[in-house]
């Protein structure tokens, strides 16, 4: 693969006035758990483990390049809301020092001192993007079924964000992404379900592992270990499983537990506290031995 960035963006939008609180919420959609810098890793890295050339791996990395133009299109966006923007309704004593009045007006103090008055990788309270939220299986039905959570994750958050604001050029960018986060829903859904119907994959996941080697029995009981009881009439507790491959049981009252095993005593002798008196007493008693020997 080669890399070539274009400067252009995939949709232009620009913000009415400057607000350096908004920005700071933006931030979430951009380096948030479900945000832009996310998905946009996810599909690529789903992308170089998918090692057979074909078209779930060209769909993967062609979403995946999509989304790193999101990531861009926020950054920008957070770039121009910070521009020239007052940094909280405060006293003009406060408003002429823009370290305190980040603070005090609630935005993102690290993006005035750090960025400049720019974006960072990092989510709506400065917690820094984590390489940790991204899924990569090397399972498609798995990671397609994870794409679409992410997905979904993602618009309900960009959904929430159009409403906490007026700005018509601000709504405008996120409509854009909404009707993205729209479509990708339905082609990760679309592509998960081709696979199962072509017979690539299906459930349960992953579905070559030899299923007699579980514990059947088991394998389709609900077993309620709440006192919840109107969890038995969803069609999760009866009926076909959607593997096909079982019915579903409810299970009202789980069967008992068995008794915890004995504790463990990895280093006690030497450095634990279990036991630690008729430990020590063994010690000094096996000390005093020695020395009567000697």
């Amino acid at each position: 693969m080669v890399f070539f960035h274009k400067q252009e963006l995939q949709y232009k939008s620009t913000p009415d006035k400057p607000d350096a609180v908004y920005a700071r919420k933006l931030q979430e959609v951009l380096g948030g758990q479900y945000g832009e810098i996310t998905v946009a890793m996810q599909y690529s890295f789903q992308a170089w483990n998918a090692h057979i050339p074909g078209k779930y791996r060209d769909m993967l990395f062609g979403i995946g390049a999509e989304e790193f133009g999101h990531v861009e299109m926020l950054a920008v966006m957070i770039a121009q809301l910070l521009e020239k923007a007052p940094l909280g309704i405060t006293d003009d004593a406060v408003q002429a020092d823009p370290t305190v009045a980040a603070v005090v007006g609630g935005t993102d103090v690290q993006s005035a001192i750090v960025a400049g008055a720019g974006v960072r990788p990092v989510d709506s309270n400065g917690n820094p993007w984590q390489s940790s939220y991204v899924t990569a299986s090397g399972n498609l039905l798995a990671d397609f079924t994870a794409n679409a959570n992410a997905e979904m994750q993602g618009r309900i958050q960009v959904a929430r964000l159009y409403h906490m604001t007026d700005d018509h050029g601000v709504r405008d960018m996120l409509s854009f992404l909404l009707a993205r986060d729209t479509m990708h829903q339905n082609q990760w859904l679309a592509a998960a379900a081709e696979l199962r119907e072509s017979g690539a994959e299906g459930l349960p996941v992953p579905s070559n592992f030899p299923i007699k080697k579980e514990m059947r029995d088991v394998a389709y009981e609900y077993r309620n270990f709440s006192d919840g009881p109107a969890a038995a009439e969803g069609a999760w507790a009866q009926g076909p499983t959607p593997d096909g491959l079982g019915e579903f049981s409810y299970v009202a009252d789980p069967p008992t537990g068995v008794p915890m095993p004995a504790p463990t005593r990895p280093d006690a002798r030497f450095y634990g506290t279990t036991d630690l008196p008729n430990t020590m007493e063994k010690l000094a008693g096996g000390l005093q031995d020695k020395l009567r020997k000697e």
